[in-house]
């Protein structure tokens, strides 16, 4: 297709703008037209409102589904993973099975969540079968460390209560929803040190639903100038298998790649399938002691921000990789193509589900990958089943 791509930002941010000039792309204004908009999730909501956005064309993309909270909204995501959790449960489906303490065998994925003020009665009943616990909250609405605090008494969370006799709760700002999370105790330390792993997961399209998956680092509390505290994940990996062995690491991935997907069709139901829309979305993932992985939460804007070298050139990478499959050949974008990348533009990302090929492959699918039967990491087992293979950084 003729013609150069006119690209609009509104985060200047180097390996955003080094990218788009790598590619010839024309810069022009917000008001003029455009193909391109890498945009915030405060001008996505413009974007998209009833009020004040407009109709995209079909050769305008933008870097966000309009309703992308459904998951990277704390409280939101909860609720919709709660909610796939019980209608699999109604449907009788086997992945919803739970073991003799009532726990999911396969969903058990996000620590055990309350909604405050609305699910204030709850909580402290869930308080009170352990009081010994240690309790994270966070505001709902607020993203990079924002407004967390921990508790370990119920009088800590009482300062807010309206009425401490009827436990009828209120955050300081009456508008202001928290979400309370059992804290992961007994996370898994390098050195001595805690950590948390951060995956890059690209979403081209929900219905069907289409991701890629791309690792980044996994950051500890240590820093120095070079690598600022983060490990690439293959570094992870490679620690892991030479401290715990090979097998475990292979399903604690396997493990990490089925939350990322399950979280996934959590929200595709409610979500707006946007053709004009794709997005990169951050996870980040704990391990505890037993490597079991737990989803913290999603992130709608990734930090483009870099600390050292290593990092700058880690999310340059990034969004070069990002725009080869959201903008195949640097064109003027079609929002008919298929949203099916060839895998010689995928880069680092590599496939990590893909709801066609899935269904193709029969329903029962996800059961048989619980099991090991069907995927695994790259380099291992299901290379040659012809179902999607869950795979890391390479």
């Amino acid at each position: 297709m003729a013609g150069k791509v006119k690209w609009v930002t509104d985060i200047e941010k180097s390996v955003l703008i080094n990218n788009f000039e790598k590619r010839g792309w024309i810069q022009v204004a917000e008001n003029e037209d455009w193909n391109f908009y890498w945009m915030s999730v405060q001008t996505i909501r413009n974007v998209f409102s009833v009020e004040t956005g407009y109709r995209l064309s079909d050769d305008q993309i933008v870097n966000h589904f309009p309703n992308h909270y459904e998951l990277t909204r704390k409280d939101l995501m909860v609720k919709n993973i709660k909610r796939y959790r019980k209608e699999l449960e109604k449907e009788g489906s086997p992945l919803a099975e739970k073991d003799e303490n009532g726990k999911y065998i396969y969903l058990d994925f996000v620590p055990v969540t309350f909604m405050l003020p609305a699910d204030y009665n709850l909580f402290v009943e869930e308080f009170r079968k352990n009081p010994s616990s240690t309790w994270i909250m966070k505001p709902c609405g607020k993203a990079q460390g924002k407004g967390i605090f921990l508790i370990n008494k119920l009088s800590q969370i009482k300062k807010w209560s309206r009425d401490s006799k009827t436990s009828s709760f209120v955050s300081q700002s009456s508008k202001e929803a928290y979400v309370i999370s059992l804290y992961i105790n007994n996370p898994l330390l390098i050195g001595g040190k805690k950590f948390d792993l951060r995956l890059y997961v690209l979403v081209s399209t929900y219905r069907p639903l289409r991701l890629g998956s791309l690792c980044e680092w996994n950051k500890t509390d240590d820093y120095n100038h070079i690598h600022g505290g983060k490990w690439t994940v293959s570094n992870l990996r490679l620690y892991l298998e030479s401290t715990r062995g090979k097998e475990v690491t292979n399903k604690l991935f396997d493990e990490i790649h089925w939350i990322i997907v399950q979280s996934l069709k959590a929200v595709a139901p409610v979500m707006n399938n946007d053709k004009h829309c794709f997005e990169c979305y951050g996870y980040d993932i704990i391990i505890d002691d037993k490597l079991k992985p737990w989803l913290i939460e999603v992130n709608a804007s990734p930090s483009l921000t870099s600390s050292t070298a290593n990092d700058r050139i880690l999310k340059y990478n990034l969004i070069n990789d990002t725009l080869n499959i959201a903008v195949p050949n640097g064109e003027i974008p079609d929002c008919k193509w298929n949203k099916s990348p060839p895998k010689e533009v995928l880069g680092n990302y590599e496939v990590l589900y893909d709801e066609e090929m899935a269904q193709s492959d029969g329903s029962d699918r996800d059961l048989r990958s619980r099991s090991g039967q069907s995927t695994g990491t790259k380099g291992n087992r299901g290379r040659d089943s012809g179902k999607p293979v869950l795979t890391t950084w390479k």
